[in-house]
């Protein structure tokens, strides 16, 4: 209501099963048209008074008070009518952020994904290589990853960003290395956690505020193979992603993935172990843990079989050499039928 969003009301209302004030509403169009009738009347006297740039920079201020109120559509076609009258590629460029930051807002990927694609090419154009640009593109583009369930490429760019980010149009640089260990958790091994993230000073600096220090907590001890500890901060982790706006629809994925990573690991050190004692490292009962096995093994998640009359878990751990020979024979197999066939063709 303060920032006078009127479109959002209806949509809002019906999503949150909020009441509908009708006063309220009518308030904030009537205050949207009056600052729209003020705008076009600044955009009229740049075009009869003063210069292009003028113009331009009148047309940019009212498709960002669309942008501010949430009234999208018509905040797009006033960055595209203002694009028309934009000659800098360093503006050209501002406008497209504007553009991606609607697209993140509304949850649009597909278009988000059109408008990198785009910035990126004016990246490319001469005037347009910009390293303050393109960092700030590696993080929407991470954003873009992630929110699409690429937690490898997100990871990838928000590590490459680290360093360098300016982008708190977004997010803060918490939430940022917040989205960078949990993208990581879940997509790096254990050697390149360690290198990359639990060493790195970025993360170092900022890690025991994020979830109140849970997340140190759990990317610590999952490479300490704390696996104990690792499940009392697991819990903490999983909330804070949960209520993630970017990360809420992915929140039973990151769930399953954090834990295959964690039983992998642990299954790593040994050839066999007794359900009992796998239990026991990680504070939970047998039952659930032949429960989680079995279902990540009949996922092939897990190289794990389970022995229910001794009670003992045995790792058969693949063979990377004999699986390559045995795909040769098939491939050959295949190749051979071929031949065959090809051969009785021929003879017709």
């Amino acid at each position: 209501i303060e920032r006078s969003m009127a479109p959002l009301s209806p949509p809002y209302c019906e999503k949150f099963g909020w009441m509908m004030d009708e006063k309220a509403a009518e308030d904030m169009r009537a205050r949207n048209e009056a600052r729209v009738a003020e705008l076009d009347a600044k955009i009229k006297d740049a075009e009869d008074n003063l210069g292009d740039s003028e113009v331009r920079d009148a047309m940019l201020a009212k498709a960002e008070f669309f942008a501010e109120v949430g009234d999208r559509e018509s905040a797009l076609a006033a960055f595209d009518t203002c694009e028309k009258k934009t000659v800098a590629i360093g503006q050209k460029m501002e406008m497209v952020f504007s553009v991606m930051r609607l697209c993140v807002f509304h949850d649009d990927w597909v278009a988000l994904e059109k408008q990198i694609a785009k910035l990126k090419d004016l990246l490319e154009q001469p005037g347009g290589a910009d390293w303050e640009r393109k960092n700030r593109l590696k993080v929407y583009e991470g954003v873009y990853k992630m929110a699409r369930r690429d937690f490898a490429g997100a990871t990838s760019l928000f590590l490459e960003s680290l360093s360098t980010f300016t982008t708190y149009e977004l997010m803060t640089y918490d939430e940022f290395v917040f989205y960078a260990v949990v993208c990581a958790v879940v997509s790096l091994r254990r050697t390149e956690l360690k290198a990359k993230v639990i060493d790195s000073p970025e993360v170092l600096a900022v890690i025991d505020n994020i979830a109140d220090g849970s997340v140190r907590d759990m990317v610590n001890s999952l490479h300490a193979c704390k696996y104990r500890e690792f499940m009392l901060a697991f819990p903490d982790v999983a909330d804070a992603v949960n209520k993630s706006t970017w990360l809420h629809a992915h929140h039973r994925y990151f769930l399953r993935e954090a834990r295959v990573a964690a039983y992998a690991q642990y299954l790593a050190s040994y050839k066999s172990v007794t359900v009992a004692s796998m239990a026991s490292s990680f504070c939970v009962s047998e039952e659930f843990i032949d429960q989680e096995l079995s279902n990540f093994i009949v996922e092939g998640r897990l190289n794990v079989r389970i022995d229910k009359v001794n009670g003992v878990l045995v790792t058969n751990r693949p063979d990377a050499k004999n699986a390559l020979y045995q795909s040769y024979i098939k491939e050959g197999d295949h190749l051979l039928n071929r031949i065959q066939k090809l051969s009785r063709v021929i003879d017709l």
